[in-house]
């Protein structure tokens, strides 16, 4: 089987991590973005995943090589010369798709779930379509388009967006599985999949609904990433404890690469993911972060709510909170105060940020 991930472009949304790295290499619970969808793909037996991005970098391309080759799979790279939206890649990469009759699974890149491909694929062999749609409940579909269907059949009837009265909880999670018939509806021009081919799609009573069950989350800003990474580490509680720290001082679900070093009486959780090379010194507080690989966290700091990026320098007695993002190569000056502060690569602090805002 084949998959094609939509990656896109530069990543904005998650600036400034991704001015240093491209968005699916960004790591998330201390894996690549992009390899949490990967190898899950290989594991369903996917030999073929083709990655549609309209902005190359070379470190994408060279970390994409040894991945294909640990994981014995073809990984292929489809660029865009100019945006084509969410069903225009599918057009440019035709030839790749179309060389066999198999369905084959389409992704957006910010999606974590728990993966469900195997009941995908049985579900799209029984109900004998074109397209599946994976969808997920929200707690506020008015925020969203939501999907209107027969709950028995599964049978999608119409989309609304961001609707004013209650039709559905249910959304589009950005995971499909499609006939390659669906190809001889796109045109290699720019393209909405929701909103140009779905609906057609639709009325032809060709597209059905799969229910997605556990957690779900679009993790290509800040804050869904936080709040993301706070539904995995608890997915990962349940299915595979192993992997998490239960060492003294670490409070709930906390996620620490082996080769990270973490002094005396910190505390430590709920929900922190603490990556490679990572010194914590002594008394350090954390909850609900992520500290990318080799950084430094001097002793006595409290950090909560903040994304902290590679090989940053936090300085001692430093408070950050409020969906702070350091970018790469940032240091902060002892005994400061950072809120809200989104803080672009090698920079150097030297005062507090008592209000949120970026500092260039």
């Amino acid at each position: 089987m084949k998959a094609l991930i939509l990656v896109g472009g530069y990543g904005t949304r998650l600036r400034p991590l991704t001015l240093t790295k491209p968005k699916p290499l960004v790591e998330f619970c201390n894996k690549p973005m992009v390899l949490h969808q990967i190898e899950a793909l290989a594991q369903v037996g996917v030999s073929h995943v083709i990655l549609a991005v309209s902005y190359l970098s070379d470190m994408l391309q060279r970390e994409m090589e040894v991945e294909a080759k640990r994981l014995g799979i073809k990984i292929t790279i489809s660029q865009e010369t100019e945006p084509l939206g969410t069903a225009g890649p599918l057009a440019l990469a035709c030839d790749h798709l179309q060389t066999d009759s198999e369905p084959f699974f389409v992704l957006n890149s910010d999606v974590i779930c728990e993966f469900p491909f195997n009941e995908m694929i049985q579900f799209h062999k029984n109900h004998n379509c074109e397209g599946t749609i994976v969808v997920t409940k929200v707690d506020e579909p008015s925020k969203y388009g939501v999907v209107v269907y027969e709950p028995t059949s599964g049978k999608i009837d119409r989309f609304v967006e961001k609707p004013r009265e209650y039709v559905s909880n249910k959304i589009n999670a950005g995971l499909y599985i499609f006939n390659p018939s669906i190809l001889n509806r796109i045109e290699l021009r720019p393209t909405s999949i929701e909103k140009e081919i779905f609906p057609a799609m639709a009325s032809d009573k060709q597209l059905f609904a799969f229910e997605l069950k556990g957690f779900w989350m679009d993790v290509g800003q800040p804050k869904d990433y936080l709040t993301g990474m706070g539904l995995y580490l608890n997915y990962t509680r349940h299915s595979h404890p192993d992997r998490l720290s239960r060492e003294n001082g670490m409070v709930g679900n906390v996620l620490v690469d082996p080769t990270a070093k973490i002094g005396d009486r910190c505390r430590i959780g709920p929900n922190v993911v603490i990556g490679p090379r990572v010194i914590i010194q002594d008394g350090v507080c954390l909850k609900n972060c992520t500290i990318l690989a080799d950084s430094l966290i001097k002793s006595h700091s409290w950090i909560a709510n903040c994304i902290i990026g590679w090989r940053c320098n936090i300085g001692q007695w430093v408070r950050m909170e409020n969906t702070s993002v350091l970018g790469l190569d940032v240091s902060i000056q002892d005994e400061l105060f950072i809120n809200g502060g989104v803080i672009l690569p090698h920079k150097s602090i030297s005062e507090s940020v008592s209000e949120p805002k970026i500092l260039i």
